[in-house]
């Protein structure tokens, strides 16, 4: 008798891996042919496939929390207790084969065919099925701020599959968390799964669907194309695969996820100190170093508190991108010993690293006896993981990387106005090449890691030039008018406002549609505000905010120069791209005449 054991427990731990076993090595003493899907933290679960479903004479679950079983429509089920499959396997077996009932649900999802044989369902793990004339599509968009590209990815989206038909869900984990979490029911129901993420994300929760991973930016500029091939391309993911994103796309941009991964749980560490640091600054430059002053209280929260936790969480969660909870803890521990031995930013990020592909290595490597697998999560991956992190941090990579990081702080401290200049340049135009896309978040990334250094200066001009673009393409369609539709100007405006939020984004709709002329246009303008504000020796605290930031006092050095900075560049990138609007024109006028 061929039998499906699923189990699942709330909390995913022990109970629902103890379940199956017992299960299963009773059901093996009866001679029943056992498939299992334990959904469990000790190890991968992997789905039943339909035509296993199909096959099934008997399905046993045993699930203490409310669980979607409408894959299983169709099939004699039994439902019982989880503790009484632990604890009385055989009766709980023997009340299964007596007590089990076709199981039935409207509407379900996945119902097998058990018409006979010759209409067996087949496979479909390495080939895309059929088209058909409307998909319920499920999107998850994600990008490292949470702020733009995510929810511009999920419009995009939702836009143009309306457009061709389909009917879409999206599931947005913005900067305020994840907002239209989709239910079990509604993944039943899905046909495809679109991940448009630039981060680790866990998706075991579509384990058994068909997947397709792309990024936030090509979902946001090449919408159809992105939905067309998910339909085509899109393959099942088992619940291994799923959880740690593995895919095509990630082998190619994987360490760059998993860093942007840890700057994205990183942010709100620095954004929430650098305002509270620069709130203290508004009792005067040193206020903050008066005991018992409201001035230092703000302080300690800020820069002793909350900027103390930047390295830590950074390198805790690159591992955790890498090796999901097991490398938590040990990149954590790594992080808070980069912080300690001086070694910054760039020490978490190489603790970070370590932690996550040593903790990776364990759990994949490691093979403890199953009485003893409940510790290899809780106990083994954490102590060696965090000693092999913590020793080579101490012995091998620590004192380099501090040196190097110290080096580092001196030449930003003692460079001259060319050098300032030249970084200036330099990280403006970054910010304003691919307008959110991995380039800029690199600038980004490099800006707030320096801030736990104390080193504001390149903050500031990679936040003035990142404002610079859509503030430009603002300029452009008031000044121009002539050369936009209304949609354009409409779009011109809401990226006017986009901009002074230092949200270089708002500019994508015109690089997308005019990459030729907006890009250069932004580049030139961003690296000019940024070499301007380096130039002047602008000093910022806080890593974000745009024009509202300007209104906390002395929390920018030069605020009259930081705002000149910023208009000069945005008028060059608007005048910029009307030019070479006008020259294109002319040129395309000529060849016409000839």
């Amino acid at each position: 008798m061929n039998v499906l054991i699923y189990t699942r427990c709330p909390t995913g731990l022990a109970s629902s891996y103890l379940a199956g076993e017992s299960l299963s090595q009773s059901a093996e003493a009866l001679g029943w042919n056992i498939r299992k899907e334990i959904h469990s933290q000790l190890e991968p679960a992997t789905p039943f496939t339909t035509e296993e479903i199909y096959d099934a004479d008997l399905i046993l679950v045993a699930a203490s929390d409310t669980t979607d079983l409408a894959r299983f429509a169709g099939k004699k089920l039994y439902q019982g207790d989880m503790q009484q499959a632990i604890s009385q396997p055989a009766q709980w077996l023997e009340r299964a084969n007596k007590e089990a009932k076709v199981y039935k649900v409207e509407e379900a999802s996945a119902k097998p065919d058990t018409s006979g044989p010759s209409e067996k369902p087949a496979e479909t793990s390495d080939s895309a099925p059929e088209k058909p004339a409307s998909l319920n599509i499920l999107a998850v968009t994600a990008c490292p701020t949470g702020v733009a590209h995510t929810f511009m990815a999920a419009e995009a989206l939702q836009a143009t599959a309306e457009q061709m038909g389909h009917h879409i869900q999206i599931e947005t984990r913005g900067s305020v968390g994840a907002k239209g979490t989709f239910t079990p029911a509604e993944i039943a129901k899905a046909d495809l799964v679109i991940l448009a993420v630039d981060i680790e994300i866990d998706a075991s929760a579509f384990a058994g669907k068909r997947i397709y991973r792309t990024s936030t930016g090509k979902a946001l500029k090449q919408t159809r194309d992105v939905i067309e091939t998910a339909i085509k391309e899109a393959k099942v993911e088992d619940s291994s695969t799923a959880s740690s994103s593995s895919s095509t796309s990630k082998e190619k941009t994987g360490p760059y996820k998993h860093l942007m991964t840890g700057v994205s749980f990183m942010l709100p560490m620095v954004v929430a100190g650098g305002l509270i640091i620069a709130i203290s600054f508004m009792f005067g430059i040193h206020a903050a170093g008066e005991p018992g002053t409201l001035a230092a209280a703000l302080m300690t929260i800020g820069g002793k508190s909350a900027f103390a936790l930047m390295i830590p969480v950074l390198s805790g969660y690159i591992a955790f991108s890498i090796a999901d909870r097991p490398g938590l803890a040990p990149g954590l521990i790594g992080g808070m010993l980069a912080s300690s031995v001086g070694a910054g930013f760039l020490g978490g990020i190489v603790s970070g690293f370590l932690a996550g592909y040593s903790a990776k290595a364990l759990a994949d490597h490691v093979r403890l006896p199953k009485t003893m697998e409940a510790l290899k999560p809780i106990l083994v991956i954490p102590l060696f993981g965090s000693l092999i992190t913590g020793l080579i941090m101490i012995y091998v990579v620590g004192d380099p990387v501090a040196a190097i990081m110290k080096g580092l702080e001196n030449f930003l401290s003692s460079m001259g106005d060319a050098n300032a200049v030249i970084l200036g340049l330099l990280l403006g135009a970054m910010m304003c090449f691919d307008l959110g896309g991995p380039v800029n978040k690199a600038a980004y990334a490099f800006g707030v890691g320096l801030l736990a250094s104390k080193q504001y200066e390149p903050m500031a001009a990679i936040m003035a030039a990142g404002m610079t673009p859509a503030i430009g393409m603002g300029i452009a369609t008031f000044l121009g008018k002539s050369h936009f539709s209304e949609p354009e100007h409409e779009a011109g405006r809401a990226s006017f406002i986009l901009g002074l939020c230092f949200i270089s984004e708002g500019a994508i709709p015109f690089a997308a549609k005019d990459p030729i002329r907006v890009i250069p246009a932004a580049m030139v303008g961003g690296a000019i505000t940024g070499a301007l504000s380096m130039f002047w020796d602008i000093q910022l605290m806080a890593p974000h905010g745009g024009i509202f930031v300007l209104f906390i006092p002395n929390a920018i050095s030069h605020v009259l120069l930081y705002a000149v900075a910023i208009a000069i560049g945005s008028i060059i990138t608007g005048l910029g791209y009307l030019l070479m609007m006008k020259l294109y024109k002319h040129k395309e006028e000529e060849i016409v005449e000839v």
